[in-house]
């Protein structure tokens, strides 16, 4: 999966010399958090809603409302922007762009193919697809369980759960707890829980929550 397939499109772009009141209401209609600054088709920077608030004015100036409204609407994009702006390409694995994002501490970043703005890819969007890795949409027996850190556990798993007739819809794997230990979570259709509980008993080591989800 890449991020091409999952970054967010059309793209909402600003111009670095709009008016900061302007922007955030455009943010609330589009109901977006972020959005690249472009000039002349090039991207200069990045803005996000962090940083239009931030420009506000505080509540404990003592200038009037209207004051406050009239130097507000003097303030541009260009004053509060970052621009410093990363980037990836619309074919970076999406688990990359998530690790880019967490690494930076950011909360989305434009995507950009040949040279040209082509889509956002968001902290919404990789929470999608965790959606989806998780199977979270789909009702079936949902697992977590830890195994040994060892070649061949994960297979020994899968195969005791088709052994009985299961059929995964998902499956995950974390760091355990334990050195030289997994933990495993994922979602089966096709058998009950103390059927599992029978099917893996010999398997794991330890488990740690099954139901119905």
């Amino acid at each position: 999966m890449f991020v091409g397939e999952r970054m967010s499109r059309p793209v909402i772009s600003v111009s670095p010399d709009a008016p900061i009141n302007d922007v955030l209401i455009m943010f609330k209609k589009e109901k977006i958090r972020r959005a690249p600054v472009m000039k002349d088709g090039k991207l200069v920077g990045i803005v996000s809603e962090g940083n239009l608030l931030n420009a506000s004015a505080s509540s404990a100036t003592t200038l009037s409302v209207w004051e406050m409204n009239y130097l507000l609407s003097k303030v541009t994009i260009k004053r509060v922007m970052s621009k410093k702006v990363i980037t990836v390409d619309a074919d970076t694995p999406i688990e990359e762009a998530a690790r880019i994002m967490a690494d930076n501490k950011i909360g989305g970043m434009p995507v950009v193919s040949n040279g040209r703005v082509t889509g956002m890819i968001t902290e919404t969007d990789l929470f999608k697809v965790f959606l989806e890795l998780m199977g979270a949409r789909q009702k079936a027996i949902r697992v977590t369980a830890t195994v040994d850190d060892k070649r061949g556990e994960l297979a020994r798993v899968t195969k005791a759960i088709a052994t009985h007739g299961g059929n995964f819809i998902s499956f995950g794997v974390f760091s355990g707890q334990e050195a030289n230990t997994k933990v495993v979570t994922f979602k089966v259709e096709g058998m009950k829980v103390e059927e599992i509980k029978s099917a893996l008993k010999d398997v794991v080591k330890k488990f740690w929550d099954i139901r119905q989800s």
